[in-house]
């Protein structure tokens, strides 16, 4: 089995990098793993308290379930993924269920942080993106997929996503053995990219 990493800064194009590898693979040889649905349960907080919560920090993840699930699935163990909703900051009683396959992909802005997971991981890539640009795409997800003003987006960013991507995403670029710039629109990185990971699969088998 071979365990891959994918980070980058929200809106830097990890999912459309995801979405290629899996889609230059054969038909079910990938199960994907976000960090995106391990944020903690915070359904008692007020709608005030919701305002402040800082779900670009590390402290924002269940980083011992995460890391208890990519072990599991590199046993060769079936997992229940959790769900989450960004509108309510709570976790949803319906679950995903996940199967272990040849190549288990986690994604997510922090999966290089957290050292535990680096040492599971066979590949670990970067996806790197203009600040700009990713800020850009915030606005379009926040506002289209999760009913946030423009007003709330630029605040949120200002005070929680770009400080903690300067302090916690950024920083884990050292770890990567691949870095992609531009995300989805690097084809050639991309087509590389996927060269070496099937590579990788065939000298595995």
């Amino acid at each position: 089995m071979t365990i891959i990493g994918v980070a980058g800064g929200t809106g830097s194009g990890k999912t459309t990098v995801v979405k290629k590898i899996v889609e230059a693979m054969p038909p079910h040889f990938v199960s994907v793993l976000p960090l995106d649905a391990y944020y903690n349960d915070e359904s008692q907080a007020t709608p005030e308290e919701r305002k402040n919560i800082n779900v670009d920090h590390p402290d924002a993840f269940d980083w011992t379930l995460f890391t208890e699930h990519v072990r599991k699935l590199k046993a060769g163990h079936a997992i229940e993924m959790p769900t989450y909703s960004y509108a309510e900051f709570s976790r949803l009683p319906e679950t995903v269920h996940i199967e272990p396959r040849p190549v288990i992909i986690v994604e997510g802005i922090m999966v290089l942080l957290n050292k535990k997971l680096r040492d599971m991981m066979d590949l670990k890539i970067f996806v790197d993106t203009d600040s700009d640009e990713r800020l850009i795409r915030n606005i379009q997800r926040d506002v289209v997929e999760r009913g946030r003003t423009l007003e709330m987006v630029l605040d949120r960013y200002l005070r929680m996503k770009k400080p903690m991507h300067e302090q916690f995403i950024e920083p884990t670029k050292k770890y990567a053995d691949l870095i992609i710039p531009l995300g989805g629109e690097n084809k050639t990185g991309i087509e590389i990219l996927k060269t070496y990971i099937e590579g990788i699969v065939a000298h595995s088998k």
